[in-house]
């Protein structure tokens, strides 16, 4: 009996974080990280000051929450990738991982906005970030290096280094994004950057086209 009324203390716990995640998102992307209040969270949240400030200390703490959130989703996403036929797999996973964070602006700004924090060794969101590109990085690496195994990528190439290029542009495009106020092609540019890289990694050498991978899905 104990047991079982601790894993429902513990989900309705998980319950009510994830609901003022859900309100702290919202009002970020709405508001602005900078004039979104404890307070305001707490009181969409259908919570006490207190009650808040449980689940999280402080609105930092609360920020990178939602990062952590964000790297969640993308990590899902990644793993439901379809099979790679012909070598396009991780630069098409890159295309979708970018289309699906454009459909959702707020967690771009807030990205940028951890970014800054995580510069900081001493930060919540340090050993996250940190975290955060050894994984990414291992993983984009490993899709590119199935793929030579598969014969489709040229073999003789650094893709530790090239998955790290990636990676940065896509960040680095996004910073660029938040500051001109979403007037850059984000998607484009970043689709841009993966169709020159296709045929210098291919064995084919062909160029190829990942526009189909920003169209919405057919009903």
């Amino acid at each position: 009996m104990r047991e079982d009324r601790e894993r429902g203390s513990y989900s309705v716990g998980r319950a009510r974080r994830e609901k003022i995640l859900d309100v702290a998102i919202a009002n970020f992307a709405e508001l602005g990280y900078s004039q979104t209040s404890m307070a305001k969270i707490a009181q969409d949240a259908g919570l006490t000051g207190p009650g808040l400030t449980h689940h999280f200390p402080t609105k930092k703490h609360l920020l990178v929450a939602v990062a952590e959130r964000r790297f969640s989703m993308l990590r899902e996403l990644a793993e439901e990738a379809p099979e790679d036929v012909d070598g396009t797999g991780p630069l098409r996973q890159m295309v979708r991982l970018s289309g699906l964070l454009h459909r959702q602006p707020g967690m771009v700004e807030l990205f940028v906005l951890v970014s800054a924090e995580a510069a900081d060794p001493t930060s919540a969101a340090h050993a996250l970030y940190v975290a955060r590109y050894e994984t990414v990085v291992a993983a984009l690496t490993e899709s590119f290096r199935t793929s030579v195994e598969a014969g489709f990528l040229r073999a003789d190439l650094d893709y530790d280094g090239i998955a790290r290029e990636c990676i940065a542009v896509a960040d680095g495009l996004q910073l660029q994004w938040v500051l001109t106020g979403r007037r850059i092609d984000l998607l484009g540019l970043i689709r841009n950057h993966l169709e020159r890289l296709a045929p210098a990694i291919l064995v084919s050498g062909r160029a190829v086209d990942l526009s189909d991978e920003l169209r919405p899905a057919r009903s």
